[in-house]
């Protein structure tokens, strides 16, 4: 794709998002095909946002059904209509999902365990602190074998991988919201080991991204 750039913003239906998306959807799709289960099962994805991920990846498995789900009830819309678009049928209808909201957590709209759960590039623009909720929430929704995918940029101990990402990381912060800027792995960890999960696998991906794969201890 050689679109051009668009100016940062990450609300889920800017065009920065789906040109971002449409930069990693690929790569993110390999590591899926090596990950997923090869007989039936369900899969997840925190915070969808436009719905194009999960859309994208969903006709590569038939076998599995998917389950979209957000904080931003906005979204819903955006999400039913690209599944219609696509004929997805292996899609769920959206959930609202609030990571910091444990009662969200085990909604009767969607199953009461999964075999894998996705969450792509929403540390970036996230606190830190909803990395608890998210492991949290794993540790009760995954199956005993089910794995935790986080995609994204993120800092290791403390340091930039790459001078791309710490200019990335200065932009983010740039724009005053506390939040935004790059996460540390190692913060993901601590939280993971709360409760009882931990980091099986780092999986370099291009433009300096990581696919971070959580399990069960």
């Amino acid at each position: 794709m050689n679109q051009q750039k668009p100016p940062l913003d990450p609300h889920p239906l800017s065009e920065y998002v789906a040109w971002a998306g449409g930069r990693n959807r690929e790569p993110i799709l390999g590591v899926l095909k090596e990950k997923l289960p090869k007989d039936t099962g369900r899969v997840l994805e925190m915070a969808s946002g436009s719905g194009m991920h999960i859309n994208y990846f969903a006709p590569h498995f038939e076998h599995l059904h998917f389950h979209p789900s957000d904080k931003d009830q906005s979204v819903f819309d955006n999400i039913k209509q690209l599944s219609i678009d696509h004929s997805n049928d292996n899609i769920a209808d959206p959930v609202h999902l609030d990571l910091t909201d444990p009662t969200t957590w085990f909604n009767p709209g969607m199953p009461e365990s999964f075999s894998a759960i996705f969450c792509i590039n929403i540390f970036q623009v996230a606190p830190i602190s909803i990395a608890d909720g998210m492991m949290e929430c794993a540790s009760h929704l995954l199956n005993d074998n089910g794995f935790l995918l986080i995609y994204g940029p993120f800092r290791v101990e403390g340091e930039f991988t790459t001078e791309s990402n710490r200019e990335f990381h200065d932009t983010l912060s740039s724009a005053g919201v506390s939040e935004w800027g790059l996460k540390d792995i190692a913060d993901l960890k601590k939280a993971a080991e709360k409760h009882g999960l931990e980091l099986k696998e780092k999986i370099d991906m291009p433009a300096n991204n990581f696919s971070l794969i959580f399990g069960r201890k």
